[in-house]
């Protein structure tokens, strides 16, 4: 590689590994999809730009009315019961909880439950995707909505730095293509 080339490519590798990392770089729980086949995603997340704002605050899931809902990841039901016409469950798990609607539920408050354990069926009132029923999947810590399908590997790709203790930005669209998609070599 010649020098020219090379000083850039440093300067930029550099300024990648000073970066400030992500606030919450911890490892995401392993789940598994609440419905079953692994459903096909009708609509993904799209979380909201202010607190009242439009977006998607979770995925859509197409299943079949009646079809069997699991529960994501263990934890303690904190909510099951009608709200806004339609069956909601709410299960924590630590410092998040998912959400599942329109369900049928079958789970009191204060149960605990497995991961993959029934909460309920899918019912087809309140479907966001009506005619068609589906189940809309939430996940969130805090009031913050974050991306269901992280729990089962489906999110965004996030790709891991070299040097795992040291927390690496993305680079933005001024850095060599080869760097941008992790292509480059030292």
């Amino acid at each position: 590689m010649s020098p020219r080339v090379r000083a850039p490519l440093l300067l930029v590798l550099v300024l990648l590994v000073s970066s400030p990392g992500p606030a919450h770089a911890e490892e995401d729980p392993v789940g598994v999809w609440p419905l079953r086949p692994e459903p096909e995603v009708v609509a993904r997340f799209d979380p909201p730009a202010t607190p009242y704002g439009a977006g998607h605050r979770g995925v859509d899931l197409a299943g079949t009315a009646g079809q069997r809902v699991h529960a994501a990841l263990p934890g303690t039901v904190r909510f099951a019961g009608r709200l806004a016409g339609r069956g909601v469950v709410v299960v924590s798990h630590g410092d998040t909880r998912t959400t599942y609607e329109p369900v049928e539920v079958s789970v009191e408050v204060g149960e605990d439950v497995a991961r993959g354990a029934p909460i309920g069926s899918l019912e087809l009132v309140g479907s966001h995707c009506f005619p068609r029923a589906c189940l809309h999947w939430g996940w969130l810590r805090g009031e913050t909505y974050l991306d269901p399908l992280r729990l089962v590997g489906r999110g965004p790709v996030r790709l891991l730095p070299l040097w795992r203790e040291v927390p690496v930005r993305a680079p933005g669209p001024w850095a060599p293509s080869s760097v941008r998609l992790g292509l480059s070599r030292l």
